[in-house]
């Protein structure tokens, strides 16, 4: 399960692919989408639990949504019924949402013992900080627990980034999908940040036009990570086959001795 190594534009690539999968069937993409952010605001409002279950939930829902590419790409009828695909996955799909959950819950006590207990106490308020001065101290205040949170979920990002997708597709089990994904994204830093960069850039276009153009954008950042993952991962037989083209191009080497 190891990834493979990628050129910088497959970035741009990944992209590409994610809008051929998206102008497939662009309303019912949507519509799953839709289905989706009102499941998660819906399970936000229950008390106590609301953040917990999202947690919970999101892995399940996103291999759903990551179902309905395959769907696509095998040029499959998308359906209502792929969004809850992941829920055949559902016990260890939730134990990668129960780590996630876990970690960031490590990593905001790491942050606030070494200095940044006011910019956690800011960001995870319900009441937003609206004073730029009090956000700005809080920030300079933090010290070396900034770029250390921020290095630390990065990495947890990289980690969770493909794992739901290992874990429903190709078996991993969560450790496993964990540490698969986090060296794909180490791997490839180069393509990954030519992704980041051009997403960047969409998205400022998207929300100058009233925020509008997230309709289309949003179902093509979810494709795009789909196309990201099948590059990254090919099945077996798209290996044997990568492996049989590569052979077959090399020249043959007892041909050229005998030429000798």
């Amino acid at each position: 399960m190891n990834a493979r190594k990628l050129l910088a534009s497959d970035g741009w690539l990944w992209i590409k692919q994610g809008n051929y999968l998206f102008k497939k069937s662009p309303v019912l993409l949507v519509t799953l989408l839709l289905i989706t952010i009102a499941a998660l605001l819906v399970t936000s409002r229950i008390p106590l639990a609301g953040d917990v279950l999202i947690g919970f939930l999101f892995p399940i829902f996103f291999v759903g949504l990551m179902r309905g590419c395959q769907a696509l790409e095998n040029d499959e009828e998308l359906e209502i019924a792929h969004l809850f695909w992941g829920f055949q996955r559902a016990p260890f799909l939730i134990t990668l949402g129960a780590i996630n959950i876990i970690a960031e819950s490590i990593i905001i006590v790491i942050m606030t013992n070494t200095g940044g207990k006011e910019l956690i106490d800011i960001l995870t308020s319900e009441t937003p900080e609206n004073n730029p001065a009090v956000i700005l101290a809080a920030v300079q205040s933090a010290g070396i627990s900034l770029p250390l949170g921020i290095g630390l979920f990065s990495m947890l990002l990289m980690a969770m980034q493909f794992a739901p997708m290992l874990v429903a597709f190709n078996n991993a089990t969560p450790l496993a999908a964990l540490k698969a994904s986090l060296r794909a994204c180490l791997r490839n830093m180069a393509a990954l940040s030519v992704y980041g960069v051009i997403m960047l850039l969409f998205a400022f276009a998207a929300t100058l036009a009233m925020m509008l153009g997230w309709i289309i954008l949003f179902p093509i950042m979810i494709t795009s990570i789909y196309a990201a993952y099948r590059r990254l991962f090919p099945t077996a037989a798209e290996m044997a086959r990568m492996a049989s083209s590569y052979n077959a191009a090399q020249p043959n080497s007892n041909a050229s001795n005998d030429g000798l």
